[in-house]
């Protein structure tokens, strides 16, 4: 009777340390659960819903790009689509800058017109006299009766052949540079004085006749538009250097 007491109490302490042993591991196994997973299972609401988003976006991209790439697509009808690399080069007329046709050198000339007008007045014929002031060899260097002329040729050179009548006939070709004054006032009118000076060729003419060179300067002051006064000093290089004034009038002409 004793030995079963003894058994029983036996059990009953086994039952109870394996109930003791059981409930140690259990809470043992409690403790020993990693804080990560503890952390993790504690993340916030709004970080988690935040994934679905995402992926929803997504996926909205992803059938966006499906419906562009489907409307791009162009099916080519047959004999209307090149299918020659040569469509892709310009013509080169389009691409070159236009040809610039080259303008041929020129050189600035000034119209010659004889018998035109110079900037010191009209071309004029006329008639003068002669005041011998030096000399004798020909009629420049005496007191003789001449007939005078001024053909313009351009705007500022005009000749100016002359006869000197007398024992020895002189003939006076002098070619003059031709001068006109300005006023101050641009929009003045250029006065009326227009002076000249110009060199050229004496020919005495009879039984001594003789060619020398001659020097010519003076001065022409138009009167009205038909008529023009002039006065000249002339001196012809000879043996002896004739000199010798001319005074007269001009009658005006432009052109032949």
């Amino acid at each position: 009777m004793k030995n079963i007491f003894v058994r029983k109490g036996i059990y009953c302490l086994s039952s109870l340390a394996a109930v003791a042993v059981a409930g140690t591991g259990l809470s043992a196994h409690a403790q020993t659960v990693p804080p990560v997973e503890a952390n993790s299972d504690a993340m916030p609401p709004a970080t988690s819903g935040a994934e679905p988003e995402v992926e929803a976006q997504n996926f909205s991209f992803s059938s966006a790009t499906t419906v562009n790439a489907d409307s791009r697509t162009v099916t080519p009808v047959p004999g209307t689509v090149a299918t020659t690399s040569a469509t892709l080069v310009l013509p080169e007329a389009a691409t070159s800058a236009p040809a610039v046709a080259p303008t041929p050198n020129t050189v600035a000339q000034s119209d010659i017109n004889v018998g035109r007008r110079t900037r010191g007045g009209s071309s004029y014929v006329g008639v003068a006299g002669n005041i011998g002031i030096g000399g004798g060899d020909s009629s420049l260097g005496d007191g003789n009766f001449a007939a005078i002329s001024k053909i313009g040729f351009t705007n500022t050179f005009s000749i100016r052949p002359s006869a000197v009548f007398g024992d020895n006939t002189t003939i006076l070709i002098p070619v003059t540079y031709d001068f006109n004054f300005r006023q101050v006032d641009p929009f003045d009118e250029p006065l009326a004085i227009a002076p000249y000076v110009g060199v050229g060729a004496a020919i005495k003419t009879g039984d001594d006749s003789q060619a020398a060179f001659l020097v010519s300067g003076g001065l022409d002051v138009p009167l009205n538009s038909q008529f023009t006064a002039t006065a000249a000093i002339n001196a012809g290089f000879f043996d002896k250097t004739d000199v010798g004034l001319l005074l007269g009038v001009g009658y005006n002409f432009s052109g032949f």
